[in-house]
């Protein structure tokens, strides 16, 4: 056993993370089979924890009618690259039941009849997976000095339970792959990829935010050019993702962004909290009237949102070195989900990445990590079986709290760079990309170099230097002589 063991250290660390990290995808298909066997038992989507929205929107959004999302009178409330994805998975699906192409395939798996949605879901799921695959292949290019900190990504419970959720993993790889190519110095790919990941969720544009800013610290015509480069090749992305959909049903377009505005509270948020908290302390009546309708909510949400977003933009101008990157992207995606109305299940996937380059100490990730899971399995037994809620505020309030402490260590490891443990002895930032590198810090004043030493001769005697020329150079050789 030992001797296993000894092999296993000196394999790359980079295979084997990948390894693992097919691994972990294998395990987190295998725990959502309880729910998507196409012979569920009642309540087993919270007692195993695997339940996901996937099969259960395949016909509640018309794909098992064959209908396109967006334009054939279809209800999707995701944006566009989302309903693409079900569309192109979805459709085909639905074309070859209703040719009986599928019906052989049924009958060999002991099923009298093609259940679609079944193969939809482990569609979605297994690309999906290889999107987490990827994923974990471009965070090692980002830590290739510090491969270890990838771990926690690779077979992290939360990732494993959540990658199947939804269609988030859409944003998440393209979020990551803007990281790389911004670290890669390729600007214009990282915006790209950022308008590609914001047409699936919005996070991946709350990059802009720090990026943009971090450009600006610099108060060069370069940095700026830098900065309208990644702006535009983004808004010119999303644009192409979303005009041709919103020139053919502008109002099937609209209808994520209509749908986000109305929604109500969600569970876990700080709103959720706060209805649930304030009542014991007295404070119920002190801040319900800004929270009290869905107006008043989206109102304060954004102000308080805007705050943060004020909060982060000083912290990067005013930090003693430029904050990292990663760091900032963390941050900034933390301040929108804890002081947004609505935090879904699935939506740890968008911090996992972000606090494995943003913060790798280990316990602490590993501490989140244990609550986010526990708040799951909360979550899931409210919504589901429709328990009490006590245990899920409980989780709920540990969750906010762990994310926020979280976030309060990266803004210190921003203001005492020299603590960070992902900067170098040059504290500089391994993603800057375009903006390194940064001038270093001074260095002490150089000593004062010492005179030449003498050469003596073998006697010890000091040989003086003569040069041609010298008025003593014939008494010099009568004395060598």
């Amino acid at each position: 056993m030992t001797s296993v063991l000894a092999r296993l250290r000196r394999l790359p660390p980079g295979p084997v993370l990948i390894g693992l990290s097919v691994l972990g995808v294998l395990l987190g298909l295998r725990q959502k089979l309880p729910c998507n066997n196409g012979h569920p038992k009642p309540d087993v989507g919270w007692t195993h924890v695997c339940y996901s929205d996937v099969l259960a929107l395949y016909g509640g959004r018309g794909l098992g009618n064959g209908s396109w999302p967006y334009v054939q009178n279809t209800t999707v409330e995701y944006p566009v690259l989302i309903g693409l994805s079900m569309a192109l998975i979805g459709l085909p699906i639905h074309a070859l039941a209703v040719r009986g192409s599928l019906d052989g395939i049924a009958h060999a798996l002991g099923f009298a009849t093609v259940d679609q949605g079944v193969i939809f879901f482990w569609e979605t799921a297994v690309v999906h997976g290889l999107l987490v695959v990827g994923t974990t292949a471009m965070l090692l290019r980002l830590r290739r000095d510090r491969p270890g900190d990838v771990l926690l990504w690779a077979v992290g419970p939360s990732v494993l339970l959540a990658f199947t959720v939804n269609w988030d993993m859409l944003a998440v790889a393209p979020a990551i792959g803007a990281l790389l190519a911004w670290s890669r110095g390729r600007v214009v790919l990282a915006g790209v990829l950022i308008g590609v990941g914001t047409a699936a969720k919005l996070f991946p544009v709350l990059f802009l935010l720090p990026l943009v800013v971090l450009c600006l610290r610099h108060r060069t015509v370069a940095a700026r050019l830098v900065a309208a480069r990644l702006v535009g090749a983004a808004a010119v992305t999303w644009l192409v993702l979303n005009l041709p959909v919103a020139l053919a049903n502008r109002a099937g377009w609209w209808t994520p962004y209509r749908f986000s505005t109305e929604r109500w509270i969600d569970w876990g948020t700080l709103y959720y909290l706060t209805d649930h908290l304030t009542p014991p302390l007295g404070w119920h009546d002190a801040v319900w009237p800004f929270i009290g309708s869905v107006p008043h909510l989206n109102r304060t949400s954004l102000v308080v949102f805007l705050l943060a977003c004020a909060g982060i933009t000083a912290l990067i101008l005013l930090a003693p070195r430029p904050p990292r990157v990663a760091a900032m992207a963390f941050l900034v995606v933390a301040a929108f989900l804890l002081t947004n109305k609505v935090w879904s299940q699935q939506f740890v996937l968008w911090l996992v990445p972000l606090a494995v380059l943003a913060r790798p100490r280990r316990t602490g990730l590993a501490v989140w990590q244990a609550v986010e899971v526990a708040y799951l399995f909360a979550f899931l037994r409210v919504v589901i079986a429709g328990k009490d809620d006590y245990v899920l505020v409980q989780t709920a309030l540990a969750r906010y709290l762990a994310i926020a402490v979280l976030a309060a260590l990266v803004v210190a490891e921003a203001l005492r760079p020299e603590r960070d443990p992902v900067r170098g002895a040059d504290l500089a930032d391994p993603d800057a990309g375009p903006l390194a590198p940064w001038p270093p810090p001074p260095r002490p004043s150089a000593e004062p170099e010492p005179e030449p030493e003498v050469a003596a001769d073998a006697a010890g005697s000091v040989r003086p230097e003569v040069v041609p020329g010298d008025a003593d150079l014939g008494e010099h050789l009568a004395q060598q002589g």
